[in-house]
């Protein structure tokens, strides 16, 4: 059964529409957030990737590349950047977005729209 997730967004420059997604359990990260840092990072997060929007919010989601990591936070490892990404960025609710367990991933295109349109018109 699906549970609801939340996404937690970091904007590294407020005058740029680039955007650092990393989707979350919401009752863990609320707990990690307001100092339960003993919480392992793997109860917190639905999973380590990083996803990238220049869009802004509306954007479609993709994951981010290493170098854009390396860039941006300093390492391209994903728990370094995973725990920049919620200490610096704002939890918010993740309508339409629910954790599906494992499924193959080769049956789709590996982006998150954030629009809320499914697959159609990416």
């Amino acid at each position: 059964m699906p549970h609801e997730l939340t996404k937690v967004i970091y904007k590294p420059d407020s005058q740029k529409s680039e955007e650092y997604t990393v989707i979350v359990n919401p009752d863990e990260y609320e707990k990690w957030k307001n100092g339960g840092k003993s919480i392992s990072l793997a109860e917190v997060v639905d999973s380590f990737q990083v996803f990238f929007s220049n869009q802004g919010k509306q954007g479609i989601l993709g994951q981010a590349s290493k170098q854009q990591l390396e860039n941006e936070f300093g390492t391209s490892k994903d728990v370094d950047v995973v725990q920049q990404i919620l200490e610096k960025g704002k939890g918010q609710s993740a309508d339409g977005i629910t954790s599906r367990g494992l499924f193959n991933e080769t049956r789709g295109s590996g982006v998150i729209d954030s629009k809320g349109k499914g697959l159609t018109g990416i």
